[in-house]
């Protein structure tokens, strides 16, 4: 396998703070890139410094504490906006603007080409500033693409390094998104980032099809969190970049604990049901499957759960075979003959089927009624 052509770009710091309710401390903040930068992600994007005065410190401080990530900021495409993030000495800035006709009627009123010629005015200014430019087309999803076509070619000329295509809605699918990216390069082939909104569900697929497309950076953010639905998930994205992708660079074993600090950070924990980082990621009930997991745990686990910092657990309930209670009777100390585990497990489906979590607790005084004989 060719391994693709991919940076990441996380974008917690920034997109995921725009969560509704969500406000990360400089202290929450600092411990989020750290860990980024030793999982290996390349950009950090640490925030939008003209936003506040605590923002712009939040986003120096990380610009100025040694990692090996590039850090970037947001800026709109105005002056004062470009001038607060160089004062952040940050390595790169990404210069936005909307360039729907949608969004150019209802926030700018004025024709698409002046409010291009403006915003190509500040990617100039920043580039000759020293900064790398991000030029960032705002709902792109929703744009003529010979539009984008022609500001991502005068944006390259302007001095910009990389070009942005968001789908701000999230209203693309995954072939959408293939034909777009191929449709953009086929006509400008520059370096291309993606940056996927989940409204459909589909920010994930969408960010890695555009990967197997050609696009260079991927936006992601810890546990999807972002506005709305939340942006493509950095955990699934490296999933899929290692198992399908062939990029073997990043630590994959650090995903549970960046997950975990981004809940706490956050307050927003993951859905139980969550690929990679949810807490059922790597619960297995069915004794069909616990079976056959422990003859071998790839029949029923694609991902391997060491991969990703995780653990495999065996959940008991009503679908549990007399095989996985031993194994997890076994695990807690317990030896059960025949007869006792028959008992157990029907006490096991019983709880299971009236409601009652079967939590290790439970199955503990289970295991040792019936070494007591209560089993008789």
């Amino acid at each position: 396998m060719k391994p693709w052509h991919i940076e990441i770009c996380d974008v917690t710091l920034r997109d995921g703070e725009q969560t509704p309710g969500v406000s990360f401390t400089r202290d929450e903040k600092t411990a989020i890139a750290e860990l980024l930068d030793a999982i290996g992600v390349e950009v950090i994007e640490a925030g939008f410094p003209v936003v506040s005065a605590a923002e712009k410190e939040c986003v120096a401080a990380i610009a100025g504490s040694g990692l090996s990530a590039r850090v970037c900021c947001l800026a709109r495409a105005l002056k004062p906006d470009i001038e607060a993030a160089l004062d952040c000495d940050v390595d790169m800035v990404s210069i936005f603007f909307a360039t729907s006709d949608l969004h150019i009627r209802h926030k700018y009123r004025k024709p698409r080409e002046e409010v291009l010629d403006g915003a190509l005015d500040m990617v100039e200014f920043a580039s000759d500033h020293g900064v790398q430019v991000r030029f960032a087309a705002e709902d792109a999803s929703r744009t003529d693409p010979a539009f984008l076509t022609e500001m991502y070619t005068r944006g390259v000329e302007r001095g910009a390094n990389l070009v942005s295509f968001a789908d701000t809605v999230g209203c693309l699918t995954p072939l959408e998104t293939h034909a777009v990216v191929t449709r953009l390069l086929d006509a400008a082939p520059l370096p291309l980032c993606i940056h996927c909104h989940n409204d459909l569900g589909l920010a994930t697929a969408n960010t890695v099809t555009a990967a197997a497309a050609g696009a260079f950076q991927l936006h992601t953010t810890v546990n999807g969190i972002g506005e709305r639905a939340g942006n493509a998930a950095l955990e699934q994205v490296l999933a899929v970049l290692r198992l399908k992708g062939g990029v073997d660079r990043y630590d994959l074993t650090r995903l549970q604990e960046i997950s975990r600090l981004v809940a706490r950070a956050s307050g927003v924990a993951p859905e139980r049901t969550r690929p990679i980082v949810g807490e059922n990621a790597f619960a297995h009930e069915s004794g069909i499957h616990i079976a056959a997991i422990l003859c071998d745990p790839t029949t029923y686990e694609y991902v391997p759960p060491e991969l990703v910092g995780g653990e495999r657990r065996f959940v008991l309930g009503k679908h549990t075979g007399k095989r996985a209670l031993e194994h997890v009777a076994k695990a807690y100390g317990f030896d059960l003959s025949d007869d006792e585990a028959r008992w157990v497990l029907e006490q096991v489906k019983q709880k299971s089927e009236g409601k009652c979590s079967v939590t290790r607790e439970v199955l503990c005084s289970l295991l040792r009624a019936a070494k007591e004989g209560i089993v008789q």
